[in-house]
């Protein structure tokens, strides 16, 4: 099973007024990972996978310890934890060597813009999240979906 990481550059703005990363900031962190692994697993050379768009059905969010802002980005690792016939949940931590921050999920739904519409999950992209794929609960300490 692999693992995508991301480095999420963290923000002046992104502090509230208790001086920590505002939990609603903790959303765009997990969208900025999410489409960043999405876009860097979809197969090129023309192929349909992962075309179109993708929706959001749920998110989970933990939250394990404040984040404060610095100037070093912070760590998120994305992978997936179920893959249905018409969804898929992507696990995250967002967190730095020693210490984990946030453990979420979201259910994320392809989507059929031309019928504005769900679609189903193709063989081909089945085939490429599988790679991607942990679903042992409590294995890594990411949220079970």
């Amino acid at each position: 099973m692999s693992r995508h990481i991301y480095s999420c550059p963290m923000r002046w703005s992104d502090m509230d007024a208790f001086g920590h990363v505002n939990n609603a900031v903790f959303l765009r962190y997990l969208e900025e990972a999410r489409i960043d692994f999405m876009f860097r697993i979809a197969p090129g050379d023309g192929s349909p996978s992962f075309s179109g768009g993708s929706v959001v059905a749920r998110h989970e969010i933990d939250y394990v310890r404040p984040l404060v802002h610095r100037h070093e980005p912070v760590t998120i690792e994305s992978w997936v934890t179920k893959i249905g016939a018409a969804s898929l949940t992507i696990s995250y931590e967002v967190k730095d060597p020693e210490q984990v921050y946030v453990r979420a999920s979201t259910v994320v739904v392809p989507f059929n813009l031309e019928a504005q519409r769900p679609r189903r999950i193709t063989a081909e992209e089945k085939a490429v999240l599988e790679e991607y794929l942990d679903d042992a609960e409590g294995g890594s300490g990411a949220l079970a979906a």
